[in-house]
């Protein structure tokens, strides 16, 4: 998927969407914690034949986009996920029911739940057991 805009619009909190390299260089960065340009570009971009100049391109727009850190040392920028894996894809998810179903979670839990059963009797159980984990919280905290 592709976001249109290169920078989050002021007052939002919503992840953009990803295009194919920079969600290669976020799977990276999830995976390594850190690094520069030129570590990105080694592992991701010479298998992809892309040039340093555009990993280092995708990796500013992510910056701008407010999805990855970035701190100078020496000469160069070492860049850092801003959101761990899991929270980059609750608030994709959180976004799409938003804009995509007007916020309504019967279609988005019906799909859920198919993905799950297609995914394996284990993933259900594991469903079940996330779900009654989550109330027995939920309980916890009203009383």
């Amino acid at each position: 998927m592709v976001d249109c805009k290169d920078t989050m619009p002021p007052g939002t909190n919503r992840p953009p969407l990803l295009g194919s390299l920079e969600a290669a260089v976020m799977n990276h960065l999830w995976s390594e914690g850190r690094a520069d340009v030129k570590a990105v570009h080694h592992a991701v971009g010479v298998r992809r034949g892309i040039t340093l100049n555009t990993v280092q391109s995708t990796m500013e727009r992510l910056h701008r986009k407010g999805l990855l850190d970035r701190a100078k040392v020496s000469h160069a920028y070492v860049y850092s996920p801003r959101l761990t894996r899991e929270e980059f894809g609750t608030e994709v998810v959180r976004e799409v029911m938003a804009s995509v179903l007007g916020g309504k979670t019967a279609p988005m839990l019906s799909a859920f739940v198919d993905l799950a059963a297609r995914a394996g009797d284990d993933t259900l159980e594991r469903l079940e057991r996330m779900i009654a984990t989550r109330r027995a919280e939920t309980r916890g905290r009203r009383q």
